[in-house]
């Protein structure tokens, strides 16, 4: 009986152990973990640094699509104001210190613009125009650019001075804007000749080939300069000319600034347009006498 009474008393005293046992097992968990905490600081400093790197590495992958974007080249020139009046605007030319500042227009052959402007109206002095066999956004090897040497002084008169070698080097900066980026020309040579078809040639089979035809167009010229850089590729700003009939006088210019020029292609004319033979025959799309 008295043994009985007792059992209540040795379970309380186990129950005891337990918790006794439960809470140092608590106590040296806790003990652990804190320790553990303590001896991570570093850890947790390089993963903290890790992070801010990661963060700093996308904020840096981000950057320049935002520069690209801040940097995006807007023209001086309102092309949606003039494409509104004429879809076949490619481009705006201008020489500083000289009259010629005027739209450049591409038309479907090298009549359309003669003696037509930029409404439809017809006039003598027509507009300024790319040679309808060159690509529109001025690619080409070789880009031909007409304009009338008119009596009042507009159009492509100043043109002509560029024979005078005072003329030419105080003029050493052609512009021409697109609706994507400024070509940056410097005059290369100034001549008067025959408008045989040779000078619009635009295609070019290999890089020699092209640099023997820059040759060969301005050689004898009446004022020039020695290029500063390689010639990759050629202008040509046609005008009449009066020192014989239907002569042409032709300012050769070359890019200096390659900012968003494409890459240069060298191959054969197209079969069915075969523009390196043609353009051999025949005459230039100014023609004489067309001044007022």
């Amino acid at each position: 009986m008295e043994e009985k009474k007792k059992s209540p008393a040795l379970l309380a005293v186990l129950a005891l152990f337990a918790l006794l046992a439960l809470g140092i097992s608590l106590a040296v968990y806790l003990a652990g973990g804190r320790k553990e905490i303590a001896e991570t600081p570093e850890e947790t400093k390089a993963q903290t640094e890790e992070i801010r790197i990661s963060q700093t590495e996308e904020e840096s992958t981000k950057a320049p699509a935002k520069t690209e974007k801040e940097t995006e080249y807007v023209s001086p020139i309102d092309f949606q104001a003039l494409w509104a009046v004429n879809p076949d605007v490619v481009g705006w030319i201008t020489i500083p210190d000289t009259r010629i500042d005027y739209p450049i227009l591409q038309g479907k052959d090298n009549d359309q613009y003669l003696h037509t402007d930029m409404e439809g109206n017809e006039t003598v002095a027509g507009e300024i125009f790319l040679d309808f066999e060159d690509e529109g956004d001025f690619s080409s090897l070789h880009n031909v650019i007409y304009g009338h040497h008119m009596k009042n002084g507009t159009m492509f008169k100043d043109v002509v001075y560029f024979k005078e070698q005072e003329f030419f080097d105080a003029h050493g900066q052609i512009v021409i804007y697109t609706p994507q980026r400024e070509i940056h020309l410097e005059p290369l040579a100034a001549l008067y000749t025959s408008p045989d078809g040779i000078r619009r040639k635009t295609y070019f089979r290999s890089e020699e080939s092209f640099c023997g035809y820059v040759e060969a167009m301005t050689e004898g010229a009446l004022a020039k300069k020695e290029p500063r850089q390689k010639v990759e590729r050629l202008y040509s700003f046609v005008t009449c000319s009066y020192e014989f009939p239907n002569a042409r006088t032709i300012l050769y210019a070359y890019e200096v600034d390659k900012t968003g020029s494409k890459k240069r292609d060298f191959h054969a004319a197209p079969k069915e347009q075969d523009r390196t033979d043609g353009q051999e025959e025949g005459e230039m799309g100014i023609t004489a006498g067309s001044r007022e």
